[in-house]
């Protein structure tokens, strides 16, 4: 059907119909029914289940089942899952699963939660996925088809891809910049076909609509009340906040109605109207909102050639059969995202970015340890015998912080937007998980070698009081590729023995811990072939062994230089000393004890670089007009520097050389407010110790901050950059961010999220950040990069205040940045795969000694399991679902025998495979690779079979059919999908630039 490009003056005019007025109307208003709950933002998941979500799935269920023509629409599976696991009856659960059966109850999105979309990860975005979709999949045989993230603060371009690879048939967003938006309507562009991936292209676009202006709420519809917290009222009855639908009272909705679809009407191509009834915490009395509305839609649909249009209730899958019965040829939009998300000129959405930055550390830590416990795991489960291990235990650990991961993904959790008693929630959930996936992971050392005691703790210190064995430590490398790096162990003692698995000496160099002035810190050279174990004994040394022929450690001396004025106003530059590796020659201004530049020696180019800690002042004000928050980024002005005074150390050694700087808010303090710690390592030239050398690792010190402060680091080059930034989607895929002039709110309105890279480029070079948490970043002049790393602000808004609202956080963060220089083809190779070095570095498990030990004694070795250096292992697991790949069999299943209690398959393994690579951005990695699954794996037992699955796991490729969508490019380039796919099942693979692959291998019993 051709666009209707004349409905908004059909519409305005009233002349739905021409003379002799057809039977049907032109427009069908879709009224979808939801309830937005937020899975922690103001209440706990365990207050919110009590207030109101429990009275949701209960009535929703009672009034559906009443009466046929009812939908409703679920979305977060934390607290679905809660309900039906602890709450629903049996009685409950049959009419749940037949109006399911019959599409009255339809699951969207699917995940546990409804994920941020700026600052998460996508690998996080995707177990988040996983688990919901293998719940929904498991208990009923669904998979969600439709998306409906409505209420995260701008759009990414990675979740249009990560939804069609789960296989959607379309997505709905809502939250874009405001002024976007009304173009968009005014355009009738609201709708459009989505190609989130500028190398896959048309392979995985994905049909996209955004909600209108009126968002996910519907205003004036309510009838059921405000939740009441902590629990139901006495009385059973809520506060109503809506007259009841009467003879009297109808008109004055029907009024409110009309004017709301025929102007949503107007906005959109096709006479297909989504009406989305409901809002956050609504149904919790659905008996009250069902009959209501029965009332209003019986009246419109009994006189439509009055109103213009018919009403019917549907789920997201009823209108989106609609719209695509249609035909329309839509427009294409490309890879680009709608971030950063402003609600309107003065409320720029971009503080989030930093908002409680030490739980974005903490959600990311957990995330990196549960990547490496899951495949500790599965290598050890495959691998029998495990006398001390009960597999089923060690699931349980896993699906601890699996859920706590993914609960942390939603959209008030990680972004920091949320009451203080609800992070509170989150950093216990992540913590309680964390502690059981190290405890699993020690039973798996004590499994591999039982011989020796276990300590439980991953804690990487070691004391003079375990003498005389001293500890093992085991060290774990959870990536697919042979990693060269330093461990940092801390110990009580300068003089120490350090060994391998062999009983031969390791390089190593100790020196006084920065943070602990009592301490030392150990730095060990290793290298780790992939998913497998390196063993060091660590021993004090004792004056007995002052002979012996084994080398201490070099125990490295600091060099200190004195305070340094920032308002010194002599010269500066003509004092520089170097600090040299390999790859880098990093110049100190001795006059400022900043950094002043650095040489990139294999393209013997040198780059002028300072670094500054700078402050926004936060207009905190309610009074005084629009302020910031937990959400908006509001600054009264230019960014000031921080400190008065700079103190520098170096401490040289043959493995790290270390720069310390301390910055101090006033000349006369005793404390820094914020440090800088630079290391260069000294490694190996060969191509393992590549990405060693080509980095210069920084660990900053921040806070605690005065009041109505937001802390940044600034780097200054003298790189011609043209004000263009590239920051990245999710850790997926990077964006152009070019500076834009508003009237209102520039600075704020420029800053973006780094998940966990940007970067600033010229013609010659390119200076690349990687972040191991998410932060804001901007570049607000020619050759500078800001990243906004915290926040505290005390606002003195009524409503926030009594929400517990605030962002007065004290805490002192301990951030962690890499930086890489060096020209594009460098960089370009280098970038992807280092910061997967720093996402997933090398675990560390330190076990007492309960006996001396005879050299050379070890656990047995297993075979590594290694990738081609293009592609990267995304997920090695055992998930544990219960159900069978065969979908037909499933469903037999769930019809046959519901009380049955399957067994977990140990044996079916999801596997995950990424291409790091853009399609053109290196000459040789970006071409495809062809992987045997069955050769690279055999490290983890005999491969019995390989199918291909959806990103959740949930479809068979092979059954998977999304729907085809018609466009206006007349090219429609369709990526990669002309090459050929491999046989079925079959162990050979090749996979393309920037795709994600998805398998279930079957290992053989053993």
């Amino acid at each position: 059907m051709e666009p209707r490009g004349w409905l908004p003056l059909l519409l305005q005019l009233g002349l739905m119909w021409p003379l002799g007025a057809p039977s049907e109307p032109r427009l069908r208003v879709f009224v979808v029914p939801h309830s937005h709950m937020d899975v922690g933002w103001l209440h706990t998941v365990q207050e919110s289940m009590q207030a109101y979500v429990t009275n949701v799935y209960n009535s929703v269920v009672e009034e559906l089942t009443l009466e046929k023509k009812r939908r409703f629409i679920a979305v977060e599976q934390e607290y679905f899952r809660l309900w039906w696991d602890g709450v629903a009856s049996d009685r409950q659960k049959g009419q749940v699963r037949q109006l399911v059966a019959e599409g009255r109850l339809e699951f969207v999105l699917g995940g546990q939660v409804m994920h941020d979309e700026a600052v998460t990860h996508f690998d996080d975005q995707i177990l988040q996925l996983t688990e919901g979709h293998g719940f929904l999949y498991e208990t009923f045989g669904v998979r969600p088809q439709f998306s409906w993230q409505v209420d995260p603060f701008g759009a990414s371009a990675t979740t249009p891809t990560l939804f069609a690879l789960a296989g959607f048939n379309a997505h709905i967003i809502s939250r874009i910049d405001y002024d976007l938006k009304e173009a968009m309507q005014d355009n009738q562009e609201l709708q459009f076909m989505w190609r989130g991936s500028r190398s896959l292209s048309a392979q995985q676009e994905i049909f996209t609509h955004v909600l209108d202006q009126f968002g996910y709420c519907s205003e004036g519809f309510n009838w059921d009340g405000e939740a009441i917290f902590p629990g139901t009222p006495l009385n059973g009855m809520y506060l109503q906040v809506q007259i009841p639908v009467t003879e009297d009272s109808i008109p004055n909705f029907t009024r409110l109605l009309l004017n709301n679809v025929l102007t949503r009407a107007s906005w959109f191509r096709t006479p297909h109207v989504l009406w989305p009834w409901g809002c956050d915490r609504e149904f919790l009395n659905a008996s009250l909102q069902f009959p209501n509305m029965d009332i209003i839609m019986e009246h419109v649909n009994n006189n439509t050639s009055e109103f213009n249009f018919s009403m019917e209730y549907a789920t997201l899958g009823d209108y989106f059969r609609a719209v695509h019965s249609d035909q329309v040829a839509w427009q294409v939009r490309g890879h680009h995202d709608f971030l950063p998300y402003s609600s309107d000129m003065h409320h720029a959405w971009t503080g989030f970015y930093a908002s409680r930055s030490g739980l974005k550390a903490l959600a990311r830590r957990a995330s990196t340890l549960l990547y490496a416990g899951e495949s500790m795991f599965t290598r050890h489960v495959l691998l029998a015998p495990h006398p001390n291990l009960d597999p089923a235990w060690g699931l349980q650990q896993l699906q601890q912080l699996r859920w706590a991961v993914s609960e942390v993904q939603h959209h008030d959790a990680i972004t920091g937007t949320h009451a203080l008693k609800v992070g509170d929630m989150f950093v216990e959930h992540l913590s309680s998980g964390m502690q059981g996936v190290q405890t699993l992971m020690a039973s798996i050392i004590q499994d591999r070698s039982p011989a020796h005691s276990v300590g439980r703790s991953r804690a990487c210190s070691l004391s003079a009081g375990s003498e005389p064995g001293g500890r093992f430590a085991v060290v774990y490398n959870p990536l697919a590729w042979t990693v060269t790096t330093i461990i940092t162990l801390t110990v009580d003692f300068p003089s120490v023995s350090i060994t391998d698995e062999s009983g031969r000496p390791v390089p190593a160099q100790v020196q006084r811990s920065k943070e602990m002035p009592s301490a030392y810190d150990l730095h060990v050279l290793t290298t780790i072939p992939g998913l497998s174990y390196r063993h060091y004994s660590i021993r004090p040394r004792r004056s007995s062994q002052e002979d012996t022929e084994e080398p201490e450690p070099f125990v490295a001396k600091t060099t200190w230089f004195g305070r340094r004025l920032r308002r010194h106003g002599g010269r500066v530059g003509g004092n520089l000393v170097p600090v040299v590796n390999d790859c880098y020659i990093v110049f100190l201004d001795l006059d400022t004890n900043l950094m002043h530049s650095v040489w990139e020696r294999r393209s013997n180019q040198k780059v002028h670089m300072t670094q500054r800690f700078m402050e926004y002042h936060a207009i905190t004000d309610f009074s005084k007009g629009p302020f910031a928050d937990n959400y908006v980024f509001r600054p009264s002005g230019r960014a000031e520097p921080a400190w008065e005074a700079v103190r520098m150390g170096i401490v040289a050694g043959p493995l790290v050389t270390e720069i310390r700087q301390d910055f101090y808010r006033e000349v006369n303090d005793r404390e820094p407010t914020f440090a800088i710690y630079s290391r260069l390592a000294h490694g190996p030239q060969s191509s393992d110790g590549e990405l060693l050398c080509h980095r210069i690792e920084q660990e900053y010190r921040v806070g605690p901050l005065e009041l109505d402060r937001e802390a940044i680091l600034r780097t200054s080059t003298d790189l011609n950059t043209g004000w263009v930034l590239y920051s990245d989607n999710n850790g997926y895929q990077m964006q152009r961010r070019p500076y834009r002039n508003y009237t209102n709110n520039t600075n704020a309105r420029n800053y973006y999220p780094m998940v966990q890279s940007a970067f600033i480029q010229d013609r010659r070079s390119r200076l690349v950040l990687l972040s191991e948490q998410a932060h804001g970043v901007s570049s607000q002049g020619n050759g500078q990069v800001e990243v906004l790393l915290h926040r505290r602000l005390v606002n003195n808004d009524p409503a926030k205040i009594f929400a517990d609202l605030i962002l007065n956080d004290t805490s002192v963060i301990h951030p962690v940045v890499w930086l890489l220089l060096g020209p594009r083809n460098l960089t370009s190779g280098l970038r992807q795969r280092s910061g997967l070095a720093l996402q997933h570095r090398p675990v560390v498990m330190l076990r007492e000694m309960s006996e001396i030990a005879p050299r050379g004694s070890g656990s047995r070795q297993q075979e590594a399991v290694t990738l081609p250096p293009s592609v990267h292992l995304q997920i090695l697991s055992i998930p544990g679902w219960k159900y069978s790949s065969n979908h037909t069999e499933h469903l037999r299943t769930l019809r046959k025998d519901r009380k049955h209690k399957a067994k977990a398959d140990l044996r079916r393994v999801l596997l995950r495979l990424q291409h790091l690579y853009e399609v053109d951005q290196d000459p040789v990695l970006s071409q495809p690779v062809t992987v045997n699954l069955q050769s690279v794996l055999r490290g983890l037992g005999s491969v019995v079979s390989v199918e291909e699955r959806s990103l959740t796991g949930t479809w068979n490729v092979s059954e998977m059919h999304r729907w085809t969508w018609s466009t206006q490019d007349l090219h429609h380039h369709r990526g990669n999908s002309s090459q050929p796919p491999p046989p079925p099942g079959g162990p050979e693979v090749t996979i393309y630039p920037k795709e994600i692959r998805t398998f279930f291998i079957h290992f053989q019993e053993q």
